[in-house]
């Protein structure tokens, strides 16, 4: 089926500012099917105490917590509006935080009766002071927060994938995600800081670990594209490594546009069947 797994909406902090239902217009013009629309979850209030960077990766990178009333208000009035054109699912892409496990829990407890699909996703990693640092801000930010592990591409690789890995195993509740986010996120900067060499045998051991997890916990992938479209980064997620994997042991990999624009929905489409999963 011909759908979109990934979108955000107007209520995305860091977006384009285009509305939701103008991207869905997009996607029925595309002949797709289905459309999940899946915005960042907002942060815990108390989230910058353990937080070092730049400012900005906390205060746009994610949806207020007073907008989320109108957040379900309007995407349930969408989703009823075009119910004849297209599927429509209302969830949340949600920020695995170590540390705040239950507070994530007990936001999933209150809204996840609400939703139909939500995404798991690491934004966030300890580094320097033993502090959270953003992952996909921007390269200084990357750079100054995990300078310690990029002496060795392995190195940074390892770090994230062991938080990554966390972040499946963390008590979510009844309405944990189902789909775990843009799985190499990591990389999102690899021509930059030269992190494009392929996993070697002991972190592939890790992803193999955390694959099979999922595998276990029935979740999906996100095939994310949207890191071809990334400057510095030229590839898709989760990578040819760990899609290879995921298919061999028939995880689910599920298309996302990652749009938070309305001409980045549907983009690469055509990519994941001729190429990626050939």
């Amino acid at each position: 089926m011909l759908m979109d797994g990934h979108t955000h909406t107007e209520f995305c902090q860091h977006g384009s500012g285009e509305s939701a239902e103008e991207m869905i217009l997009r996607a029925i013009q595309l002949g797709m099917k289905k459309y999940c629309i899946t915005e960042h979850a907002p942060l815990p209030s108390d989230f910058k105490t353990v937080f070092e960077g730049n400012p900005k990766v906390v205060d746009t990178g994610a949806m207020a917590l007073t907008d989320l009333p109108t957040y379900m208000q309007q995407m349930k009035r969408l989703q009823k509006k075009y119910a004849d054109e297209i599927e429509i699912s209302i969830g949340f892409e949600v920020d695995y935080l170590e540390g705040f496990e239950d507070w994530t829990k007990s936001f999933l407890d209150e809204y996840g009766s609400q939703t139909q699909e939500s995404i798991l996703s690491v934004h966030f990693m300890q580094g320097k002071n033993d502090k959270q640092w953003g992952i996909d801000y921007d390269t200084k930010d990357y750079g100054e927060g995990f300078e310690q592990f990029l002496d060795d591409p392995q190195h940074i690789f390892r770090q994230y994938y062991l938080t990554v890995k966390k972040s499946i195993e963390a008590d979510l509740g009844e309405y944990r995600p189902q789909r775990i986010g843009h799985m190499s996120l990591i990389r999102k900067f690899q021509d930059y800081f030269n992190l494009v060499e392929d996993y070697d045998a002991k972190n592939m051991q890790l992803i193999t670990e955390i694959l099979h997890e999922i595998k276990q916990q029935n979740r999906e992938l996100d095939l994310n594209v949207a890191g071809l479209y990334k400057p510095l980064c030229n590839d898709y997620y989760p990578g040819k490594q760990i899609t290879q994997l995921a298919q061999q042991l028939d995880i689910p990999l599920v298309y996302g546009s990652d749009a938070h624009d309305i001409l980045s929905v549907g983009h690469g489409q055509h990519l994941v069947e001729s190429a990626i999963l050939s």
